[in-house]
C-alpha cells in the first residue's frame, strides 16, 4: 500500500528554523530517490530537495545553503531541515518520490513564516 505522511510544520517567524519528517511505506522508499515539494498558494507544486538511496542531495537554488534533506532507511523516513525561513517559504510541503513524483501524495504539513 502506498503510503506518505508528512509532520512536523507549523508557523515561525522569519529566520527560524522547522525540521519536516516523512514516513514512507516499504513499497515506496526502497532505494528510490526521495524529496521535498512544496505548494505555495496559487502555485503549482514543485520540488525543492532531492535525496538518492546514496545520500546524495540535490536542492533548487532557494533551498541551497538553508534546507537540508536526510533519510533514514531503517526506519523509512525522509526529513527536511529548514533554516533562514523566509516568508516566501510558505507553503505545504509534500514528500513523494523524485524527480517524478507517485500520482498518489499525503496530506502535506504546512509551513507558515510570518511575523
Amino acid at each position: 500500500q502506498v503510503q506518505l505522511v508528512e509532520s512536523g510544520g507549523g508557523l515561525v517567524q522569519p529566520g527560524g528554523s522547522l525540521r519536516l519528517s516523512c514516513a514512507a511505506s516499504d513499497s515506496i522508499f526502497g532505494r528510490n530517490t526521495m524529496g521535498w515539494y512544496l505548494q505555495a498558494p496559487g502555485k503549482e507544486r514543485r520540488l525543492v530537495a532531492g535525496i538518492d538511496s546514496g545520500g546524495s542531495t540535490v536542492y533548487t537554488d532557494s533551498a541551497k545553503g538553508r534546507f537540508t534533506i536526510s533519510r533514514d532507511s531503517a526506519k523509512n523516513m525522509v526529513y527536511l531541515q529548514m533554516n533562514s525561513l523566509k516568508p516566501e517559504d510558505t507553503a505545504v510541503y509534500y514528500c513523494n518520490l523524485a524527480p517524478i513524483p507517485l500520482t498518489s501524495w499525503g496530506q502535506g504539513t504546512q509551513v507558515t513564516v510570518s511575523s
